[in-house]
Protein backbone atom coordinates (compact mmCIF):
# COMPACT_ATOMS: atom_id res chain seq x y z
CA UNK A 1 0.00 0.00 0.00
CA UNK A 2 1.17 3.54 -1.08
CA UNK A 3 2.14 6.08 1.74
CA UNK A 4 -0.47 8.81 1.51
CA UNK A 5 1.10 12.13 0.66
CA UNK A 6 2.07 15.31 2.84
CA UNK A 7 2.62 19.04 0.80
CA UNK A 8 4.81 21.09 2.51
CA UNK A 9 4.81 24.65 1.63
CA UNK A 10 7.11 27.47 2.92
CA UNK A 11 9.16 23.53 2.92
CA UNK A 12 13.21 25.62 2.96
CA UNK A 13 11.99 28.01 6.27
CA UNK A 14 12.93 27.73 9.60
CA UNK A 15 9.28 25.41 10.07
CA UNK A 16 9.10 23.88 7.37
CA UNK A 17 12.60 22.09 7.15
CA UNK A 18 12.63 21.09 10.65
CA UNK A 19 8.92 19.51 9.83
CA UNK A 20 10.18 17.41 6.88
CA UNK A 21 13.56 16.23 8.78
CA UNK A 22 11.16 15.11 11.57
CA UNK A 23 8.05 13.46 8.98
CA UNK A 24 11.13 11.44 7.27
CA UNK A 25 12.11 9.92 10.10
CA UNK A 26 8.52 8.74 11.15
CA UNK A 27 8.60 7.22 7.22
CA UNK A 28 4.61 7.68 7.73
CA UNK A 29 4.24 10.30 4.56
CA UNK A 30 5.27 10.45 1.19
CA UNK A 31 6.88 14.12 1.53
CA UNK A 32 6.26 16.43 -1.17
CA UNK A 33 8.32 19.54 -1.03
CA UNK A 34 7.10 22.88 -2.32
CA UNK A 35 9.88 25.50 -3.25
CA UNK A 36 10.36 28.43 -5.22
CA UNK A 37 13.92 28.13 -6.46
CA UNK A 38 15.31 24.96 -7.96
CA UNK A 39 18.53 25.62 -5.83
CA UNK A 40 16.43 24.45 -2.50
CA UNK A 41 15.93 20.74 -4.48
CA UNK A 42 19.36 19.35 -3.24
CA UNK A 43 18.84 20.64 0.22
CA UNK A 44 15.28 19.74 0.62
CA UNK A 45 15.95 15.93 -0.86
CA UNK A 46 19.00 15.94 2.14
CA UNK A 47 17.16 16.55 4.47
CA UNK A 48 14.30 13.80 3.67
CA UNK A 49 12.06 15.36 1.07
CA UNK A 50 10.74 12.01 -1.04
CA UNK A 51 9.83 15.07 -4.00
CA UNK A 52 10.26 18.50 -4.53
CA UNK A 53 8.17 20.81 -6.60
CA UNK A 54 8.00 24.06 -8.10
CA UNK A 55 5.22 25.88 -6.10
CA UNK A 56 4.13 29.58 -6.06
CA UNK A 57 1.43 30.93 -3.92
CA UNK A 58 1.13 33.94 -6.78
CA UNK A 59 1.40 31.46 -9.88
CA UNK A 60 -1.61 28.97 -9.82
CA UNK A 61 0.05 27.19 -12.69
CA UNK A 62 1.93 25.82 -10.06
CA UNK A 63 -0.71 24.32 -8.07
CA UNK A 64 -2.05 21.31 -9.44
CA UNK A 65 0.86 19.64 -10.18
CA UNK A 66 2.04 20.06 -6.67
CA UNK A 67 -1.59 19.08 -4.88
CA UNK A 68 -2.17 16.15 -7.00
CA UNK A 69 -2.71 13.04 -5.05
CA UNK A 70 -1.88 15.02 -1.68
CA UNK A 71 -4.29 13.90 1.24
CA UNK A 72 -2.72 16.69 3.96
CA UNK A 73 -1.32 20.05 3.53
CA UNK A 74 1.48 22.21 5.84
CA UNK A 75 -0.02 25.55 5.17
CA UNK A 76 2.54 28.42 5.85
CA UNK A 77 3.26 31.58 4.13
CA UNK A 78 5.11 34.84 4.98
CA UNK A 79 2.83 37.69 5.96
CA UNK A 80 3.11 39.78 2.46
CA UNK A 81 2.00 36.27 0.74
CA UNK A 82 -1.09 36.34 2.58
CA UNK A 83 -3.05 37.39 -0.77
CA UNK A 84 -2.08 34.48 -2.68
CA UNK A 85 -2.94 32.25 0.36
CA UNK A 86 -6.12 33.08 0.42
CA UNK A 87 -6.57 32.38 -3.17
CA UNK A 88 -5.19 28.81 -2.62
CA UNK A 89 -7.60 28.09 0.02
CA UNK A 90 -10.11 28.49 -2.96
CA UNK A 91 -8.30 25.84 -4.59
CA UNK A 92 -7.82 23.39 -1.50
CA UNK A 93 -11.85 23.86 -1.17
CA UNK A 94 -12.59 22.82 -4.79
CA UNK A 95 -10.77 18.96 -3.82
CA UNK A 96 -12.06 19.02 -0.18
CA UNK A 97 -12.97 15.24 -1.33
CA UNK A 98 -9.48 14.52 -1.78
CA UNK A 99 -7.34 16.73 1.35
CA UNK A 100 -8.44 15.04 4.18
CA UNK A 101 -6.37 17.76 6.94
CA UNK A 102 -4.44 20.87 6.55
CA UNK A 103 -2.14 22.48 9.43
CA UNK A 104 -2.18 25.89 9.05
CA UNK A 105 0.86 27.89 11.01
CA UNK A 106 -0.83 30.82 12.83
CA UNK A 107 0.16 33.54 15.15
CA UNK A 108 -1.48 33.53 19.03
CA UNK A 109 -3.94 36.07 19.43
CA UNK A 110 -5.79 35.46 16.07
CA UNK A 111 -8.62 34.09 17.58
CA UNK A 112 -11.19 35.74 16.38
CA UNK A 113 -13.42 31.93 16.46
CA UNK A 114 -12.20 31.24 19.98
CA UNK A 115 -12.14 34.15 22.21
CA UNK A 116 -15.29 36.30 22.68
CA UNK A 117 -14.06 40.09 22.08
CA UNK A 118 -14.52 42.87 19.97
CA UNK A 119 -11.61 43.99 17.94
CA UNK A 120 -12.26 47.99 18.72
CA UNK A 121 -11.64 47.25 22.57
CA UNK A 122 -8.67 44.38 22.81
CA UNK A 123 -6.19 46.55 22.25
CA UNK A 124 -3.07 47.27 23.62
CA UNK A 125 -4.08 51.02 24.11
CA UNK A 126 -7.13 53.56 23.65
CA UNK A 127 -8.08 53.97 20.46
CA UNK A 128 -5.85 51.23 18.92
CA UNK A 129 -7.57 48.44 17.13
CA UNK A 130 -6.23 44.28 17.32
CA UNK A 131 -2.16 44.14 15.23
CA UNK A 132 -3.20 44.17 11.62
CA UNK A 133 -1.01 41.08 11.70
CA UNK A 134 -2.72 39.43 14.05
CA UNK A 135 -6.03 40.30 11.80
CA UNK A 136 -4.17 38.79 8.76
CA UNK A 137 -3.52 35.67 10.56
CA UNK A 138 -6.96 35.58 11.31
CA UNK A 139 -8.17 35.69 7.75
CA UNK A 140 -5.45 33.04 6.89
CA UNK A 141 -7.16 30.80 9.08
CA UNK A 142 -11.00 31.66 7.91
CA UNK A 143 -10.07 31.44 4.45
CA UNK A 144 -9.28 27.43 4.99
CA UNK A 145 -12.39 27.06 7.71
CA UNK A 146 -14.83 28.57 5.33
CA UNK A 147 -13.58 26.27 2.52
CA UNK A 148 -15.14 23.09 4.85
CA UNK A 149 -11.60 21.83 5.02
CA UNK A 150 -10.46 19.65 8.29
CA UNK A 151 -8.03 22.41 9.63
CA UNK A 152 -5.47 22.62 12.82
CA UNK A 153 -3.94 25.73 13.99
CA UNK A 154 -1.13 26.05 15.26
CA UNK A 155 -1.01 29.64 16.73
CA UNK A 156 2.78 30.41 17.64
CA UNK A 157 4.16 33.03 20.32
CA UNK A 158 7.15 35.83 18.90
CA UNK A 159 9.43 33.28 17.25
CA UNK A 160 12.66 32.78 18.68
CA UNK A 161 14.96 33.20 15.59
CA UNK A 162 12.79 36.04 14.72
CA UNK A 163 13.62 38.60 17.80
CA UNK A 164 17.48 39.55 16.71
CA UNK A 165 17.90 38.93 13.21
CA UNK A 166 17.31 42.57 12.41
CA UNK A 167 20.41 43.39 14.77
CA UNK A 168 22.74 40.73 13.01
CA UNK A 169 25.44 43.00 12.53
CA UNK A 170 25.32 45.10 15.77
CA UNK A 171 25.31 41.72 17.30
CA UNK A 172 28.25 40.21 15.44
CA UNK A 173 30.43 43.78 15.57
CA UNK A 174 29.69 45.55 18.55
CA UNK A 175 27.82 43.15 21.06
CA UNK A 176 24.44 45.07 21.35
CA UNK A 177 20.79 44.71 20.26
CA UNK A 178 18.10 46.99 20.45
CA UNK A 179 14.10 46.56 20.32
CA UNK A 180 11.21 48.23 22.46
CA UNK A 181 10.55 45.53 24.77
CA UNK A 182 12.03 46.08 27.19
CA UNK A 183 10.93 44.51 30.50
CA UNK A 184 7.91 43.00 29.36
CA UNK A 185 8.48 39.27 29.55
CA UNK A 186 7.45 36.77 26.25
CA UNK A 187 7.11 33.57 25.94
CA UNK A 188 8.83 32.73 22.89
CA UNK A 189 9.17 29.48 20.97
CA UNK A 190 11.54 27.59 19.35
CA UNK A 191 10.38 27.27 15.45
CA UNK A 192 11.76 23.56 15.87
CA UNK A 193 8.91 23.09 18.84
CA UNK A 194 6.09 24.39 16.24
CA UNK A 195 7.21 21.76 13.30
CA UNK A 196 7.62 18.91 16.32
CA UNK A 197 3.88 19.65 17.12
CA UNK A 198 3.10 19.89 13.50
CA UNK A 199 4.41 16.77 13.07
CA UNK A 200 2.69 14.87 15.37
CA UNK A 201 -0.58 16.66 14.47
CA UNK A 202 0.15 15.47 10.73
CA UNK A 203 0.62 12.16 11.96
CA UNK A 204 -2.19 11.80 13.97
CA UNK A 205 -4.39 13.09 11.42
CA UNK A 206 -7.49 15.21 11.13
CA UNK A 207 -9.67 12.87 12.93
CA UNK A 208 -8.16 13.88 16.68
CA UNK A 209 -7.23 17.48 15.77
CA UNK A 210 -9.73 18.57 13.26
CA UNK A 211 -11.37 22.22 14.74
CA UNK A 212 -8.64 22.10 17.16
CA UNK A 213 -6.22 25.66 17.66
CA UNK A 214 -3.41 25.22 19.94
CA UNK A 215 -1.53 27.86 21.54
CA UNK A 216 2.37 27.22 21.08
CA UNK A 217 5.23 28.98 23.42
CA UNK A 218 8.46 28.76 25.12
CA UNK A 219 8.62 26.88 28.82
CA UNK A 220 9.19 30.31 30.06
CA UNK A 221 8.54 33.98 29.74
CA UNK A 222 11.75 36.35 29.74
CA UNK A 223 12.42 39.69 29.77
CA UNK A 224 15.08 41.74 26.71
CA UNK A 225 18.03 41.70 29.55
CA UNK A 226 17.25 38.00 30.08
CA UNK A 227 17.73 37.07 26.08
CA UNK A 228 20.68 39.19 26.07
CA UNK A 229 22.08 37.04 28.88
CA UNK A 230 21.64 33.89 27.30
CA UNK A 231 22.89 35.02 24.00
CA UNK A 232 26.25 36.03 25.15
CA UNK A 233 26.44 32.76 27.08
CA UNK A 234 26.36 31.04 23.94
CA UNK A 235 28.64 32.98 22.25
CA UNK A 236 30.97 33.66 24.81
CA UNK A 237 30.79 37.53 24.74
CA UNK A 238 28.99 39.80 26.61
CA UNK A 239 25.79 41.15 24.73
CA UNK A 240 23.93 44.31 25.85
CA UNK A 241 20.04 45.20 25.47
CA UNK A 242 19.47 48.49 24.48
CA UNK A 243 15.90 49.47 24.94
CA UNK A 244 14.47 51.53 21.89
CA UNK A 245 11.52 54.30 21.78
CA UNK A 246 8.67 52.98 19.98
CA UNK A 247 8.33 56.11 18.03
CA UNK A 248 11.60 55.06 16.49
CA UNK A 249 11.60 51.02 15.94
CA UNK A 250 8.36 52.22 13.94
CA UNK A 251 10.69 54.63 11.77
CA UNK A 252 12.90 51.77 11.25
CA UNK A 253 10.15 48.64 10.28
CA UNK A 254 7.27 50.31 9.28
CA UNK A 255 3.82 51.09 11.42
CA UNK A 256 1.80 47.57 11.03
CA UNK A 257 5.42 45.85 12.88
CA UNK A 258 5.61 48.36 15.20
CA UNK A 259 1.91 47.64 15.95
CA UNK A 260 2.20 44.35 16.94
CA UNK A 261 5.91 44.57 18.92
CA UNK A 262 3.53 46.95 21.24
CA UNK A 263 1.14 44.30 21.17
CA UNK A 264 4.31 42.33 22.32
CA UNK A 265 5.34 44.98 24.94
CA UNK A 266 1.98 45.37 26.60
CA UNK A 267 1.99 41.49 28.05
CA UNK A 268 -0.26 40.13 25.76
CA UNK A 269 2.31 36.97 25.38
CA UNK A 270 3.87 36.26 28.06
CA UNK A 271 2.09 33.43 29.36
CA UNK A 272 2.62 30.07 28.50
CA UNK A 273 0.82 27.36 27.22
CA UNK A 274 0.60 23.91 27.94
CA UNK A 275 -0.48 23.03 24.45
CA UNK A 276 2.94 22.13 23.23
CA UNK A 277 3.29 19.41 26.09
CA UNK A 278 -0.14 18.26 25.52
CA UNK A 279 0.65 17.27 22.31
CA UNK A 280 3.97 15.97 22.32
CA UNK A 281 4.31 14.78 25.84
CA UNK A 282 7.31 17.26 26.74
CA UNK A 283 8.11 20.52 28.09
CA UNK A 284 8.98 23.00 25.08
CA UNK A 285 12.78 24.10 24.20
CA UNK A 286 14.56 27.40 26.15
CA UNK A 287 15.98 29.86 24.66
CA UNK A 288 19.26 29.00 25.63
CA UNK A 289 18.78 25.29 24.61
CA UNK A 290 17.09 26.56 21.11
CA UNK A 291 20.98 28.60 20.59
CA UNK A 292 23.20 26.01 21.75
CA UNK A 293 21.47 22.52 20.69
CA UNK A 294 21.06 20.98 17.03
CA UNK A 295 17.07 20.55 15.80
CA UNK A 296 15.95 17.86 13.53
CA UNK A 297 17.42 19.69 10.50
CA UNK A 298 21.12 19.89 11.65
CA UNK A 299 21.01 23.32 12.88
CA UNK A 300 21.83 25.23 15.84
CA UNK A 301 19.49 28.60 16.97
CA UNK A 302 23.05 30.25 17.45
CA UNK A 303 22.98 28.82 13.14
CA UNK A 304 19.81 30.33 12.13
CA UNK A 305 20.30 33.78 13.50
CA UNK A 306 22.86 34.68 10.81
CA UNK A 307 20.42 33.21 7.96
CA UNK A 308 18.00 35.83 6.25
CA UNK A 309 15.48 37.72 7.68
CA UNK A 310 12.32 39.10 5.98
CA UNK A 311 12.87 42.63 8.20
CA UNK A 312 15.52 44.76 6.86
CA UNK A 313 15.44 48.87 8.59
CA UNK A 314 14.48 51.22 6.43
CA UNK A 315 11.45 48.94 4.56
CA UNK A 316 8.39 48.69 5.30
CA UNK A 317 8.18 44.82 4.35
CA UNK A 318 4.27 44.85 5.17
CA UNK A 319 3.69 47.92 3.19
CA UNK A 320 1.78 46.34 0.32
CA UNK A 321 -0.06 43.32 2.24
CA UNK A 322 -1.52 46.19 4.51
CA UNK A 323 -3.92 47.42 2.13
CA UNK A 324 -5.34 43.65 1.34
CA UNK A 325 -8.95 43.75 3.26
CA UNK A 326 -10.90 40.98 4.24
CA UNK A 327 -13.09 39.73 2.00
Amino acid sequence: MSKPIVLVTSASGRIGRELIARLAKEQQFLIRACCFSESKTEFLRSIGADEVVRFDLNDEATWSAALDGVSSVYSASLDPMLEGHLNFCKELGRRKDQIQHVVRISCMGADTNTASYDANKHASRTGASIPLMLQHYWWGEKALIDEGLNVTVLRNNFFMNHLLKTDCDNIDSEGWFANPLGDTRNSLVATRDIAEAAAVVLSEGGAQHSNKFYDITGPEPQTMAEIAEDLGRAMDKSIEYRPQKMEDFERDFGSTRAEFFEYLANGFYTRCSPDFYNITGHKPTSYYEYLTTKGAAGETGLEELWQGNLWKKGEDAMKAAADLKAS
